[in-house]
């Protein structure tokens, strides 16, 4: 018994070191191996949908308006979700078209806080639950996928171009797949208005 034990662990160092003698191409395919997967573990998301957000620069209404309607803990959380997340600039030409011609985002901010139950509503129209990437649209070209507010948002997937239509609004996809480790952010270039607060 006692030889069988030790026939077999001087297989076990005779295969160890067999494999550390191993030639330089082994070595250099290791080494690159190595350095893909460092290169993937440093492409992971920089943080949730309200940090990645934060770190844009393109979406400080949308954030101060997800914190005053109380989304932002939301959007922080384990999710996945997926943000169809319109830009300053879309939030502008909302006031423009709700306030008047010339309308500050200070403006809207300030109506907006008047009704905080529309603006949540307003909000939760452009947050799906689960991870859509763009790539999973083409699928789901004329189909609707359901909001986090009850909202039916119509899926138009045609050459690349990816867009979303609740009733009259549309908005277009800019920017996809911004990764975040709690879903994804499509940045969108409109405001997609509730069914129910359009004209």
């Amino acid at each position: 018994m006692k030889k069988k034990i030790i026939a077999a662990l001087a297989a076990s160092a005779m295969v160890v070191g067999l494999a550390a003698c191993g030639s330089d191409e082994d070595n250099a395919a290791t080494d690159t191996t190595m350095a893909a997967t460092d290169t993937t573990m440093a492409a992971e998301p920089a943080g949730n949908i309200v940090e990645v957000a934060a770190a844009n620069g393109s979406f400080g209404f949308l954030l101060e308006a997800a914190t005053l309607a109380g989304l932002d803990t939301a959007l922080a959380g384990e999710g996945p979700l997926t943000v169809l997340a319109p830009t300053d600039a879309a939030f502008e030409a909302l006031a423009a078209q709700v306030i008047g011609e010339g309308a500050t985002l200070e403006q809207l901010k300030e109506q907006l806080a008047k009704d905080v139950d529309g603006l949540k509503a307003v909000l939760q129209a452009h947050v799906i639950s689960g991870k859509v990437l763009a790539a999973d649209t083409a699928a789901l070209d004329g189909m609707q996928a359901d909001t986090i507010g009850g909202e039916k948002l119509t899926v138009s997937s045609k050459d690349g171009a990816v867009s979303f239509t609740v009733g009259k609004a549309v908005a277009n996809v800019t920017t996809a797949d911004v990764e975040a480790s709690n879903g994804v952010i499509h940045v969108i270039d409109a405001v997609l208005l509730p069914l129910s607060m359009q004209d």
